[in-house]
């Protein structure tokens, strides 16, 4: 029986095909919400999972993508970043990824949102993210992550 992917994941495959990137996504047989439960579902370290956190720096959305074994920290990334970081709202994440908290993708997103990947990423050589849906994931690199977002390298601790 063949399975559709969700429109959303779709969408994301589409964007990733554009960038130069293989667009293969996995449609795991139950959600993965947490950075943890994806890493389990997938069998890998935590730390590759990237957590697409979307964060208001002043009064614009960013994207953060996170190592999943990290917490961001407001106040010395808001000062790296020349402005002061808050956890943008569920409304605003959902407006500006149009995708649900849970399921962030890096990309595909109706709104360019100014993206920052975590160096602690770079430590591993197979990283895992989300594709608009809880449950569907798509495998990258450290440096394809950073091409395909256009995204600049930052710390986040």
């Amino acid at each position: 029986m063949r399975r559709l992917l969700h429109p959303n994941a779709s969408h994301v495959a589409d964007t990733l095909i554009a960038r130069g990137h293989h667009g293969v996504i996995i449609t795991q047989p139950t959600p993965t919400h947490t950075a943890e439960e994806a890493a389990d579902a997938l069998g890998v370290d935590v730390g590759a999972i990237v957590k697409s956190l979307v964060f208001q720096l002043d009064d614009d959305p960013v994207l953060l993508l996170v190592s999943g074994s990290h917490q961001v920290n407001l106040d010395k990334t808001g000062t790296r970043l020349e402005g002061v970081l808050t956890r943008a709202p569920a409304e605003m994440v959902r407006h500006a990824t149009g995708q649900p908290i849970g399921g962030v993708a890096p990309i595909g997103h109706p709104t360019n949102l100014q993206t920052y990947v975590d160096n602690a990423l770079d430590e591993f050589p197979e990283l895992w993210a989300a594709a608009g849906h809880p449950n569907t994931v798509f495998r990258t690199t450290f440096t394809e992550l950073l091409r395909i977002t256009a995204g600049l390298a930052i710390d986040v601790d």
